[in-house]
């Protein structure tokens, strides 16, 4: 599959699938977000420990839509908290984790804060910081980055 490329970087559409290799997440439905600044990403379960000493979180993922199906447990160090507010006014603290994300055949290092995102459409948003590592916003255009195969999207829509 070919990606678009431009002058200025990848295009990407207003939604695309991202994968988070390093945590064994292949394909999660993504929202391309030019108003947010950092990533984020659906979490639940946070556990806060130390290890190494340095401060760690464990969190659990569930890559699907609409779904508690095929949750994926993550460990990462947590570098920082961050206080964000949401697109409805609403200020909440966050952890912020680092890890590598693969976008339209792009692997970059992002940052992601974890929040639950339950009620919302997608369970991760790409901020600017990592669209900022050569990506382009096409908002007219879905999935320019390309789909996974046809029985993962299916998973996604709560299809076996």
């Amino acid at each position: 599959m070919e990606v678009a490329q431009s002058s200025v970087g990848v295009a990407v559409g207003w939604r695309e699938w991202v994968g988070l290799p390093t945590w064994g997440v292949d394909a999660i439905k993504a929202k391309i977000d030019t108003g947010a600044r950092t990533s984020a990403l659906h979490a639940f379960d946070l556990e806060f420990f130390d290890r190494d000493d340095a401060e760690w979180v464990r969190f659990g993922v569930h890559p699907w839509q609409k779904s508690d199906s095929d949750p994926v447990v993550v460990e990462a160090v947590r570098l920082d908290d961050r206080t964000i507010t949401s697109s409805s006014g609403t200020r909440s603290e966050r952890p912020v984790v680092t890890t590598s994300m693969l976008l339209a055949g792009r692997q970059i290092e992002a940052e992601i804060t974890l929040t639950r995102r339950d009620e919302m459409g997608f369970r991760m948003l790409v901020g600017r910081e990592a669209l900022a590592k050569g990506f382009v916003v096409d908002p007219a255009a879905s999935y320019l980055g390309g789909k996974p195969r046809r029985a993962v999207r299916r998973r996604n829509r709560g299809k076996a």
